[in-house]
């Protein structure tokens, strides 16, 4: 998505959150506090921001892991906690794929748990609170790594992206869906004035509150062009570092190796 806002220089004491600058220290909290105010209606934002497409995009992701239901696969999601993605990717796998889902926010695990529950998937999908930039898991411990829309709202994101790499195995393939530049010129003015316009107003009418759609809509327009978070995931460690835009740039899925 096209903006005129740009991301300024980050600090090591200052850091975008939205459009607004903060401590660096604050941002997490600022952030969880965005989540724990809409996580019963996770989905239902999703739906708001993408119009309906994040189900679209998510499939996609999903298919790109190249899972085999007669081979046991070890799976971490991060930023997933209301399970959508790791839904897909226990129900695509076979009955010994095993999925972690990490979030920072218990809120969000919460409502993960609860689905998980109802769709009989307790057994293949477990739930872990944790914070991105520090992992509680060995070194060398999954097949597959995957975070949806969550890269953008953690602080630091280059050590997520250097943890992301210690915990996959040798041959660990790491994928990142985010939303990014739209690159159509018609599409991208489109897409602009229902995020800034639309989103925020039904957000407030669907849950009484508007403003964490706006931050919602900011951060993205705070995110790093696909190149420069290409590149990121590069300096990170992992190989074949690459991006595929999707829906005219609306989002891109990055993706790298460690071999």
């Amino acid at each position: 998505m096209q903006t005129d806002q740009k991301p300024a220089e980050t600090t090591d004491s200052d850091i975008d959150f939205g459009f607004s600058r903060v401590q660096l220290g604050e941002k997490q909290g600022l952030v969880n506090d965005v989540f724990h105010k809409v996580a019963g209606r996770y989905d239902l934002m999703n739906d708001l921001m993408s119009a309906g497409l994040h189900r679209v995009w998510k499939d996609i992701l999903v298919a790109r892991i190249g899972l085999s239901r007669h081979r046991a696969f070890r799976h971490l999601d991060v930023a997933g906690g209301t399970g959508d993605v790791a839904f897909r990717i226990a129900e695509a796998g076979g009955a010994d794929t095993r999925v972690t889902v990490a979030d920072i926010n218990g809120a969000m695990l919460d409502v993960g748990r609860e689905r998980a529950i109802k769709r009989h998937l307790d057994g293949q999908v477990d739930f872990v609170e944790a914070n991105a930039e520090e992992l509680p898991f060995e070194d060398n411990s999954f097949d597959g790594y995957t975070i949806a829309f969550g890269i953008r709202n953690v602080p630091r994101r280059d050590k997520a992206l250097r943890e992301a790499w210690r915990v996959l195995r040798r041959g660990g393939h790491f994928q990142c869906l985010e939303f990014s530049e739209v690159d159509m010129p018609v599409l991208d003015k489109i897409y602009r004035a229902y995020s800034f316009t639309a989103i925020p107003a039904i957000g407030k009418v669907v849950t009484g509150d508007g403003q964490p759609y706006r931050y919602l809509v900011e951060s993205i327009a705070q995110f790093p062009p696909p190149e420069t978070f290409r590149q990121m995931v590069e300096e990170a460690g992992f190989q074949r570092a690459r991006f595929q835009r999707l829906s005219g740039g609306i989002v891109a899925i990055h993706s790298g190796w460690k071999l």
